[in-house]
C-alpha cells in the first residue's frame, strides 16, 4: 500500500507560479514511476507529467512542457511540481499518483494504482 498526500495547490494569477508537493509512504521501493494528473471540471483526467522514481525518465503533455518541471526528493519520498507561466487553462484539481507496474511510464489513469486527494489550482486571468 502506497499513501500519498499533496499539498501546494491555491489560487494564482496568471503568469505567476506554484509548487505542488506529493509526500509518498515509506513503501516506495514498489513504485516505479509517479505521475501528476490534473482535471478541469467536465473534462477528463489528463496526464501532465510522469517521472521514474529512479529519475532516469521524465515525461510532459505538450500543453505543459518547458512551463512545469517535475522532480523527486528520494530522500524525502516526496515528488514535486514545479508550475511557471501559469494559464487560466491550466486551473484544475492536480492528483499525484503512483504506478507500482513495470517497466513503462503511464500515461492513463488506468494505468496508475495509488492517488493522492488532489489539491486545487486556480489560475486567475
Amino acid at each position: 500500500q502506497v499513501q500519498l498526500v499533496e499539498s501546494g495547490g491555491g489560487l494564482v494569477q496568471a503568469g505567476g507560479s506554484l509548487r505542488l508537493s506529493c509526500a509518498a509512504s515509506a513503501r516506495t521501493f514498489s513504485v516505479y514511476a509517479m505521475g501528476w494528473f490534473r482535471q478541469a471540471p467536465g473534462k477528463e483526467r489528463e496526464l501532465v507529467a510522469a517521472l521514474t522514481w529512479s529519475g532516469g525518465f521524465t515525461y510532459y503533455a505538450d500543453s505543459v512542457k518547458g512551463r512545469f518541471t517535475a522532480s523527486r526528493d528520494n530522500a524525502k519520498n516526496t515528488v514535486y511540481l514545479l508550475m511557471n507561466s501559469l494559464k487560466p487553462e491550466d486551473t484544475a484539481v492536480y492528483y499525484c499518483a503512483a504506478d507500482v507496474g513495470c517497466c513503462s511510464v503511464g500515461k492513463t489513469p488506468a494505468e496508475y494504482d495509488y492517488w493522492g486527494q488532489g489539491t486545487q489550482v486556480t489560475v486567475s486571468s
